[in-house]
């Protein structure tokens, strides 16, 4: 039997060159961040739009246009420019399921400490994953914003940290000080079905131990750039016009096990 591992560099890179395009990503929230040339102005974006990607992905673009839509075309002015006072009047009566009003507030004043504090969002993440979450929370336990130390797979934060670091068709990139090599995979539901389809894990649990031992295989292939397959692989569970079922013949058309 071949390397489980090695092995399937062929079948990935079958399906990025198919499916890492620009014309998948709609309904993604990554959308969002193509409205912006401005680095200081994708990265507030970045972190907004993934900070909110959970739940029904309609309803994830619907609340990202409710924040944005008021700064008009230039968050990285609006943050800077307005107190946590306006903020909370601005976002009054604001609701993303369990995300309040209160949560956006909180975010919006984190982001302003760090760039007053940092300049960029890219040099408070330099800092180290657990300093930028503990920063922007300010105390705060924020869903919107989980920490590494507690255990979780931080896929939303992860997701971020993927749009900003990488830069190719799909990822738009910016954060050019930043290592692709550091990235962990952001363990959704989709990658983590792939991820045992791959057999690169048998856990049962998609906590952040899974997510860097799946990160850890990958990076077996693509040592430079882990988290490259992420977006072709999850648009087999996200589109309704794809499914697992193209990654399950492919492994079979390569004779390899596919972890069942």
């Amino acid at each position: 039997m071949k390397n489980r591992t090695t092995d399937m560099k062929p079948l990935l890179e079958c399906l990025y060159a198919k499916l890492n395009k620009r014309e998948f990503v709609d309904p993604d929230p990554l959308i969002f961040l193509y409205n912006f040339n401005e680095l200081k102005d994708r990265e507030i974006v970045g972190l907004i739009a993934s900070s909110l990607a959970y739940g029904r992905v309609a309803q994830i673009l619907v609340s990202v246009r409710k924040i944005l839509d008021p700064m008009d075309g230039k968050p990285h002015d609006f943050v800077l420019s307005h107190n946590e006072k306006e903020y909370s009047q601005i976002f009054a009566g604001f609701k993303h399921r369990f995300t309040i009003s209160d949560d956006v507030v909180k975010l919006l004043t984190g982001i302003k400490r760090a760039l007053t504090e940092y300049g960029t969002l890219e040099t408070l993440y330099r800092q180290g994953i657990d300093k930028f979450t503990d920063f922007l929370n300010n105390s705060h336990k924020l869903y919107l914003l989980p920490s590494p130390s507690d255990g979780s797979a931080c896929k939303r934060l992860n997701l971020y940290f993927r749009w900003m670091v990488r830069a190719d068709e799909v990822d738009p990139g910016g954060w050019n000080k930043c290592s692709k090599k550091d990235l962990i995979i952001p363990l959704d539901t989709h990658m983590f079905k792939a991820a045992k389809l791959l057999g690169f894990t048998k856990r049962n649990s998609a906590d952040l131990k899974t997510a860097i031992e799946i990160t850890k295989h990958f990076a077996k292939i693509s040592p430079d750039d882990p988290v490259k397959y992420d977006f072709a692989l999850t648009r087999l569970g996200i589109r309704d016009d794809m499914s697992f079922q193209e990654l399950i013949n492919l492994i079979s058309q390569h004779s390899y096990e596919t972890g069942f």
